[in-house]
Order: C-alpha cells, then sequence, then structure tokens
C-alpha cells in the first residue's frame, strides 16, 4: 500500500516547456513551486517544508507588495487622521513602491528592506524619514500578518538609524523680558503671549475657539487644532490634536488678562465690519485675520519673524515658543508629570529625555546649594 505523503513532501518533474515544477499538500491542498532548474525548485521546496514544519505556512495571496499596501491603505486605515493617511500614501508612493512595489508579499525579506532603508540614507534622507517609511511599512506588514497573508513581519529585524535629537532653542531670560515688552499693545500680543505661556502647538493655538476659553475658571481646553492643506485640492479643516489627546490646561492669569483685552478688540472689529467679516468655514476663532478669516502657520510663522527683526531679538521659529513654555516650566519647578499633561506629550518620559539638558542644569543648581547649606552646618 502506497504511504500517504506528509505535508510539504513532494514531487518534482521538468515541464514540456523545458522548466520545472515541484508539487506538495498543505493545509489540505496542493501547491506548486516553479524554477528553471531542478536545483532551484528542489531550493523552494525545502524552504517550504520548513515553514510547514514550523508552522509558519501561509497560503500565497498571490499579491506584490505594491497591491497590498494600496489595498491596506484603502481598506485598513478607518481609525487614522486624515493627515497620518496622506502622510502613509506619500511615504508608499515615493519610497516604497518604486523599489519594492513588484515584489511578491510571500517573497518580501527582511534584507530587501533592509536594503531599501540603507539607500534612503546613501541618498541624504534623514534618519527620522527613514523610520517614518519604516512605521507605515511595519503596521502594514503587520496587518498582513494578522489576516494571515504573512507569517511573520520582515521588517521587524531592521536595524533604522539612529536619530540624532535635535537642539532646542528656547528664549532665554533676557530675550523673552525683551519681547514681552514690545508686545505690550502690539496687534498680535494676544497671538505670541498666549504661545509662550500656554505651550500649544501653532496648529492647537491656530485652531483655538471662544467657548473652548474658559475666563471664568481659568481653564483653556485643547481639543482640536486647525490641520494645513497637505496636497492640492484639500483645504483647512479641524483635526484632533495630535497624539489625539484632547487636554485641559490651566495657564497664568496673565494670558486671560491678555486674552480678554484681545476678545474686546475683536469683537469691536467684528461689529465695525458687520457683514464683511469673514467667519468662513472656522467661526469663533481666537486668533484671526484682522477680516475674521482663519490664520495660516506660515502666517503666523512670519509675524513671529517681523515682531523678532523689530524687537532685536535673534531669529526662533514658532516652536521655539512652545519649548520656551515647557523650558520655563521646567525652571519653575513644576513636576514632570503637569508639564507632560500640560503639553500635551505622549509620556513623561518623552519630557525628561528632550528637556533632559535642563533638568541637569537644575540637579547642578540643586547640588551647589545642597553644598552651601553643608558648608553652614
Amino acid at each position: 500500500m502506497a504511504r500517504k505523503r506528509a505535508n510539504g513532501e513532494g514531487t518534482i518533474r521538468k515541464r514540456a516547456d523545458g522548466s520545472w515544477e515541484a508539487r506538495y499538500c498543505a493545509d489540505g491542498k496542493r501547491h506548486s513551486v516553479y524554477g528553471r532548474t531542478q536545483v532551484e525548485v528542489r531550493k523552494k521546496l525545502t524552504e517550504v517544508s520548513v515553514t510547514i514544519d514550523h508552522g509558519d505556512f501561509r497560503e500565497d495571496s498571490g499579491l506584490t507588495l505594491g497591491q497590498w499596501l494600496t489595498m491596506w491603505h484603502r481598506d485598513y486605515l478607518g481609525n487614522v487622521k486624515l493627515g497620518t493617511a496622506d502622510t502613509y500614501e506619500m511615504q508608499i508612493r515615493v519610497h516604497i513602491i518604486p523599489a519594492l512595489g513588484d515584489v511578491k508579499l510571500s517573497a518580501l525579506r527582511t534584507p530587501m528592506i533592509q536594503r531599501l532603508y540603507n539607500k534612503k540614507r546613501e541618498e541624504g534622507l534623514s534618519p527620522k524619514s527613514i523610520k517614518n517609511i519604516h512605521g507605515c511599512l511595519h503596521k502594514a506588514l503587520d496587518v498582513a500578518v494578522r489576516i494571515g497573508y504573512l507569517s511573520k513581519n520582515p521588517s521587524s529585524n531592521c536595524i533604522l538609524p539612529r536619530i540624532e535629537q535635535a537642539e532646542i532653542h528656547p528664549l532665554d531670560t533676557p530675550e523673552l523680558s525683551k519681547l514681552l515688552a514690545f508686545l505690550k499693545g502690539h496687534e498680535h500680543e494676544a497671538l505670541i503671549v498666549t504661545a509662550i505661556f500656554t505651550g500649544l502647538r501653532s496648529g492647537e493655538l491656530l485652531g483655538l475657539t471662544w467657548d473652548s476659553v474658559d475666563f471664568e475658571n481659568g481653564l483653556i481646553r485643547v481639543t482640536k487644532q486647525l490641520a494645513q492643506p497637505r496636497k492640492k485640492g484639500e483645504v483647512f479643516r479641524f483635526a484632533t490634536p495630535k497624539n489625539s489627546k484632547p487636554r485641559t490646561i490651566a495657564p497664568a492669569p496673565t494670558v486671560f488678562q491678555v486674552l480678554k483685552k484681545h476678545k474686546e478688540e475683536q469683537e469691536a472689529q467684528r461689529k465695525a465690519l458687520g457683514p464683511a467679516w469673514n467667519n468662513g468655514g472656522f467661526p469663533n476663532l481666537v486668533f484671526t485675520h484682522p477680516d475674521g478669516s482663519h490664520l495660516s502657520q506660515p502666517t503666523a510663522w512670519k509675524i513671529l519673524h517681523k515682531i523678532l527683526v523689530a524687537a532685536g531679538i535673534d531669529a526662533h521659529r514658532f516652536h521655539d515658543l512652545r519649548h520656551t513654555y515647557v523650558v520655563s516650566s521646567i525652571m519653575a519647578g513644576d513636576d514632570v508629570k503637569t508639564i507632560q499633561q500640560n503639553a500635551g506629550h505622549y509620556s513623561s518620559a518623552f519630557t525628561l529625555d528632550r528637556y533632559a539638558h535642563v533638568t541637569a542644569t537644575m540637579q547642578k543648581e540643586s547640588a551647589n546649594r545642597m553644598e552651601k547649606f553643608i558648608a553652614g552646618l
């Protein structure tokens, strides 16, 4: 009686066209692999047998990586923010598909992906950009594993280039004093003062609406941001804050004093313009153009640049105002958890790591104070 072949065992034959075929059984079905030579086919059959023995066999979906990425982006990003989905689309189109799009999903291997990352680094792409490409590809391949197209994620063991932490450049105390003095009575005083003393990201600041400002209780609710168009045909829109975490902060009373004055001035401007006041698609914004229309992030950057030049202060990015807030909070003695929550960082560990140089300086100052105390005993 003939012995029934076990899963993974196969037969090899030469086909009429001169190529070779190996047939094998797995999961109760008959499968085939093909090659130009008997040696090539035998090697493929051995590889299949190993995956079956390890319990890693998956029936070939027939998809290329490019086809799978298109499917993943279309069907599996329902809970992802629109801006993130747009970023994934760009990474797939510009970086991944040109290099690996034609590779069979089932044939994708770690060394192929590693070579892509290495090449991108050689072409001058930053470590952070490569990490972002990896994040997109890794997520897509994770879904392929979950639905049974792959037995494991071939990107998991790739080695990414180290990301060097970029230096931050907050305003120092003399610059901050000089800036605040210059802003007294300035048309953009409220915008800049609020940015400095709340630590809001620029999109959160420009998307702030008056219903989120609680003058009575001294609170500001950060529930949205004004998202910039990322490609042609898109428009400005409200989106959730970064990390999708709304938060409530309690800024210093000075912020509310400045905002109250700004609100009165804005109301007067609105009444003066009457029907010409431009609410657009974003009514009730705290910070607007004189006609009521929304501000874009590039406009806010230009406003800050002009103010710094006029005040005789060295150039700073708008995001440096956020750094100024965090550094000032640390120097004022706020605990890290409070700072993390106010700034909307995803973890206290991130806050500590990002501003480690500030806490190190404070530790030295603490040691010096302790030394003086000891000397006085």
